[in-house]
């Protein structure tokens, strides 16, 4: 078992060194990741008693993360990249103190702290596309994205477990013969997270990485081949749209606690972990088709159960589907975006920042379009009728990104072709 440790070690230790210190950075930010996408969801859920609230919080974070892509790229013209992805991961833990801070959540506060956090969110999604982008190469992205999407899950196991008994223990128990409120709870467990994202800064500063040579990054025209890229971008933010909110209102629908979300959350997760690291072991550019038509079918059927069912049993086994499809649907998705953006922006001579940034329009329209869909059916029909059959719906649209995807794969092998 050491000697098998010691092999993976040494292949860590092989890739180049920029991609080893994004690496170590993103498993520390993987920790705060959750409190984030699933611990903000339920506080809200708490505060507003309304699955709409959520939903709206949602789409302004969205906005944010739109806005901060577009003043990204203006910055990235001053500062240098470790900079700003350093800001946007500090920002996600200021914004969220800032939200616990606020006595009473109407719908002006949720919707500035959705735009502030989604502005966190921008800074940190935007350049670290860049930065892995920049870090590596088609041959070894199955394996970054492998290893990547196994520190995640892990995270997404064991920090929800934590943060949920920690709660516990404030609220209700008491630590050390103190007792404080649930808000105050709330508050403990997002300043952990702001440190763990300092820490995360620190490992990041010992990275070289450069920023794009060519300054200028908006554009309104691009190659065929990159819109085709948006509609797969589109068809994944419907998904993510959902997969922030709908396991939290689920689960506190259903069961009742945030501790008992990181539990079925934890029962499939470490066999997914470990299966997707070594997915991105094995795997070759050629699988990618393969692993995104397995993660989607996990996804589908997920859905199929919590429409059917919707009970508890139903959530669980959508927990555990959807715990599986998002590292697996990641392990495809990203390296394929990264191979497109290659061959464009070597035909189109542009700057890399130019597609990263619309590739967050091209999330956003689907992310807004998922949610829409969500918010109709809650308010004109129920809001049950949209907990069992929106996710359907989207998960049904979602398997046309199987002949997308493909065929962004080919196109982008015949453009290569053409640039050598």
């Amino acid at each position: 078992m050491v000697n098998k440790l010691l092999k993976e070690y040494k292949v860590f230790r092989a890739v180049p060194h920029n991609m080893q210190v994004l690496l170590m950075t993103n498993m520390l930010y993987a920790m705060v990741l959750p409190i984030v996408e699933i611990f903000v969801g339920a506080y809200i859920m708490r505060s507003t008693n309304s699955s709409e609230f959520v939903a709206l919080y949602q789409l302004a974070m969205y906005c944010g993360v739109v806005c901060t892509s577009i003043l990204n790229g203006f910055l990235l013209k001053i500062f240098k990249v470790k900079y700003l992805y350093s800001f946007g991961m500090l920002l996600s833990g200021i914004s969220m103190i800032g939200m616990m801070m606020v006595n009473h959540l109407g719908i002006i506060e949720l919707l500035l702290a959705g735009f502030a956090i989604g502005a966190a969110s921008g800074f940190f999604w935007t350049n670290r596309y860049l930065l892995a982008l920049n870090s590596t190469n088609d041959n070894n992205r199955n394996y970054f994205f492998g290893l990547e999407s196994f520190f995640f899950t892990i995270a997404s196991i064991i920090i929800p477990i934590f943060v949920g008994s920690l709660i516990t223990v404030l609220s209700n128990k008491g630590f050390l013969n103190i007792q404080i409120s649930l808000s105050g709870a709330y508050r403990v467990i997002t300043t952990l997270g702001t440190c763990i994202a300092f820490l995360a800064c620190i490992v990041l500063f010992y990275g070289n990485f450069e920023n794009p040579i060519q300054k200028k990054f908006l554009f309104f025209h691009y190659d065929p081949l990159w819109y085709k890229m948006l509609l797969l971008a589109g068809l994944k933010g419907m998904v993510q749209g959902f997969l922030v909110t709908a396991p939290a209102i689920l689960v506190l629908k259903f069961i009742g606690q945030e501790g008992s979300l990181g539990l079925i959350q934890s029962i499939g997760g470490c066999i997914t972990a470990l299966l997707v690291y070594i997915l991105g072991r094995i795997t070759r550019p050629k699988d990618r088709i393969l692993v995104l038509a397995i993660g989607l079918s996990f996804f589908l059927c997920g859905t199929l159960f919590n429409g059917i069912l919707f009970s508890a049993s139903g959530v669980i086994i959508f927990i555990l589907c959807k715990v599986l499809f998002q590292p697996l649907h990641d392990l495809a998705y990203y390296p394929i975006m990264m191979k497109v953006i290659d061959v464009v922006s070597k035909k189109e001579k542009r700057n890399e920042y130019t597609y990263i940034m619309s590739h967050e329009f091209g999330l956003f329209i689907g992310r807004a379009f998922g949610l829409c869909i969500f918010i109709f059916l809650a308010f004109y029909v129920s809001e049950d009728f949209s907990l069992k059959y929106a996710l359907i719906i989207v998960a049904l649209i979602q398997m046309l990104s199987l002949p997308m995807a493909k065929h962004l794969i080919k196109e982008s092998e015949n453009y290569k072709k053409h640039l050598l």
